[in-house]
């Protein structure tokens, strides 16, 4: 299957969760420019998904190849033992907005900056999700993303970015050579079908973490 790119779905900000995150008051003194913030990001972010559909060709004891493309992680081998095909993606906030967000300079609106775009690109993973698993009648699927844990490192960025051809191109998102990704509010992974739960933060000990989607060790 060629790469899909969705790129012209709706992301609203919900303002109020924002003053909830940043823990601001409605009272605030910063009130009017954090509503200005907003209204700038609601209509400049384009946020952008890519992903493919691709065949599991060849299970090993700590690998599996996808497309013609290894991928080295036992964890990943283990939670992949019943799937058949798997859904490489890369997700983010899009270049429009990391563009928007450099002209703030002080610490408080940067990190309002910083919130914002990261509110917009959990939207879009959340869109990606329910597009993905309503299109091809997934059921209960999970995700896993390289770097996230030990398991999987983050050298495998690459090896997704091979599946799913020119990223760049496609959506606006380079790896780093130290496999990072710019703009830094992008995720990628792949997704599959799975029975039971797994989110990598079951075996991920940073407490305290915003993202945080299960306990650890649970």
């Amino acid at each position: 299957m060629n790469t899909v790119v969705l790129n012209n779905f709706p992301c609203e900000i919900e303002f109020d969760a924002l003053l909830k995150k940043l823990h601001i008051k409605k009272e605030s003194s910063y009130l009017a420019e954090l509503e200005m913030m907003a209204a700038e990001a609601q209509l400049i972010a384009r946020p952008k998904i890519v992903y493919k559909e691709a065949t599991i060709e060849v299970k090993g004891d700590n690998f599996v190849v996808v497309d013609k493309i290894k991928l080295t992680s036992r964890l990943l081998r283990k939670n992949m033992e019943a799937a058949l095909t798997a859904y490489p993606f890369v997700v983010t906030c899009g270049t429009e907005l990391e563009a928007w967000s450099k002209q703030y300079e002080d610490f408080f609106a940067s990190f309002c900056a910083d919130t914002i775009k990261e509110m917009v690109l959990r939207t879009a993973i959340k869109i990606f999700e329910e597009h993905l698993d309503k299109e091809f009648g997934l059921g209960h699927a999970v995700n896993m993303n390289p770097g996230s844990l030990a398991e999987w490192p983050i050298t495998g960025q690459i090896h997704l970015f091979n599946l799913l051809g020119n990223v760049e191109e496609l959506i606006g998102v380079r790896l780093t050579d130290s496999y990072l990704m710019l703009p830094v509010k992008s995720v990628s992974g792949i997704r599959f079908l799975k029975e039971g739960t797994f989110e990598s933060c079951q075996l991920c000990p940073r407490e305290n973490c915003p993202s945080r989607k299960a306990p650890y060790g649970s």
